[in-house]
């Protein structure tokens, strides 16, 4: 059962990346266009939605206790 659900989450975290991806194509084009120079978002981490969702596949099943200091999001 863990197995599953662990295959569905990565399937939902990639799909979401492609999406993200496939939207910072289309803004990267967009700017091109225009002469622009694109600058994507960045999170309050520093990394961009794109980056967060290339690095979070090891940290959703990473045990809290094992998490560093810059993974803790205080609330």
């Amino acid at each position: 059962m863990q197995k599953h659900a662990t295959v569905a989450v990565q399937e939902e975290r990639i799909k979401m990346r492609w999406e993200i991806l496939e939207q910072e194509n289309k803004i990267i084009e967009q700017a091109k266009n225009q002469n622009k120079t694109y600058k994507p978002e960045l999170l309050e981490n520093g990394d961009t939605k794109r980056q967060l969702l290339a690095r979070s596949r090891y940290l959703l099943f990473k045990p809290k206790s094992n998490w560093t200091t810059s993974q803790i999001i205080p609330i």
